[in-house]
């Protein structure tokens, strides 16, 4: 795949595809973490000279979140300190004539890519390269960069469309974030310990699947609503109010296909013994094979408890390898972060080669000053594809635009 360092960028137009998708709250982004996640790529290609044309998506049609990128600009101006020109079009006359204006070391940002009808859909990447949006730009373009990691299990024209017409290049953010990745996954130093927590449910089934299944993971530690799916399919009964909430979530049809994992991996995957409730608005802690279980039927679970939490430690402590994604509990309340916190610094003390990612592992992370972890992931959804084993259409993207332009770099 083409690095960064191996082509000059003196006065080309290079198309930057990032994921700056952020947190938004009363309409004003409240994080700049994926901003700062891109800068040294953004840096790099102004000073050396680049006309640089930076593209993002935010939310999806009608969420709370999706907004303009004007914001977007006005933060990376500020980490920067230059300007960094909001055009308000994606692929239109203004747009191009902005594009056209350009000067070496000049930076612009297009609208939400997502306000364009085509962003929308998945798209294999023969149709990806037909759409306006990629009939338009490319005859301006040199180079793509994409540093969109947190975007790579989709396949949109501006994350695929130019592979085949313009050399695909990967971002620093994208070479640290897949030779992380890539580092975890196939290595031989054992123990190998996944950490499997959140809401994404059939996404983690599908990693314990493939992980367990072709001989990368020693163990499985869960927690958040996977951990509660799997110790629904060791036979244990978390009450009715429990049952209610991941019946609405259409968790309780996902049960049969944790019982099928543990059937053939039983002694690998391992549940909480305890559990921590809100009890009359209190942080009550219940064993799971205690007296006290009677809690489980009115009160909802929101986190693992301390003894789950010590024996995830010990086991943490004593891996070499580590991948961790999701929370273990609803964390954004104080009194349910313990379990997440926990775990989480119990990785970053581990003397393993570590891994975490999710957006709301980052916020945990982050929010807690835990240290130690050896890579923090700015891709959940695609870090959870990669490590089931799955095609990433951006990464398969990269090989096909290095196998069609490799003679550049030989000439």
């Amino acid at each position: 795949m083409f690095r960064l360092i191996d082509f000059e960028y003196h006065g080309k137009t290079v198309f930057l595809r990032a994921d700056l998708n952020s947190p938004v709250t009363d309409g004003k982004i409240i994080s700049d973490a994926r901003f700062r996640a891109v800068l040294p790529t953004i840096i790099y290609l102004l000073e050396h000279g680049a006309k640089l044309v930076i593209g993002t998506h935010q939310s999806k049609p009608y969420k709370g979140d999706y907004i303009t990128t004007e914001q977007h600009a006005e933060i990376l101006s500020g980490l920067l300190g230059q300007e960094v020109e909001y055009v308000e079009d994606i692929f239109g006359k203004y747009a191009r004539e902005r594009i056209k204006a350009l000067k070496p070391g000049e930076a612009l940002m297009i609208e939400n890519l997502r306000f364009a009808a085509e962003e929308v859909k998945y798209k294999p990447i023969e149709d990806c390269e037909k759409t306006f949006f990629v009939r338009k730009l490319s005859p301006l373009i040199d180079y793509v960069v994409n540093d969109a990691f947190a975007a790579t299990h989709r396949s949109q024209p501006s994350l695929v469309g130019f592979a085949r017409l313009k050399p695909m290049i990967m971002g620093f953010l994208m070479e640290k974030e897949v030779q992380a990745l890539t580092k975890a996954y196939e290595t031989q130093e054992k123990p190998r310990v996944y950490v499997l927590g959140g809401a994404k449910v059939d996404d983690s089934l599908r990693v314990a699947e493939n992980v367990l299944r072709n001989g990368r993971a020693e163990v499985i530690l869960t927690g958040g609503l996977v951990g509660h799916v799997f110790t629904l399919a060791k036979g244990f009964h978390l009450g009715d109010s429990n049952l209610e909430f991941m019946e609405k979530k259409g968790l309780l049809e996902l049960v049969d296909w944790a019982e099928e994992i543990l059937n053939e991996f039983y002694p690998y995957v391992r549940t909480p013994v305890d559990f921590a409730v809100d009890y009359r608005g209190e942080r009550v802690e219940v064993d799971l094979l205690s007296e006290e279980k009677w809690l489980f039927d009115e009160h909802p679970i929101l986190d693992i408890g301390s003894r789950t939490v010590e024996k995830y430690r010990e086991v943490l402590m004593g891996a070499k390898i580590i991948v961790a994604n999701g929370p273990m509990g609803v964390f954004e309340r104080e009194e349910f972060a313990v379990g997440t916190v926990g775990v989480f610094r119990a990785i970053g003390e581990s003397p393993a080669f570590s891994i975490v990612g999710g957006g709301h592992s980052i916020a945990s992370i982050y929010q807690h000053n835990i240290t130690g972890i050896s890579h923090v992931s700015t891709g959940g959804g695609a870090m959870l594809s990669f490590f089931a084993g799955e095609k990433l259409p951006v990464l398969e993207a990269f090989r096909e635009s290095y196998e069609r332009f490799k003679g550049l770099l030989e000439g």
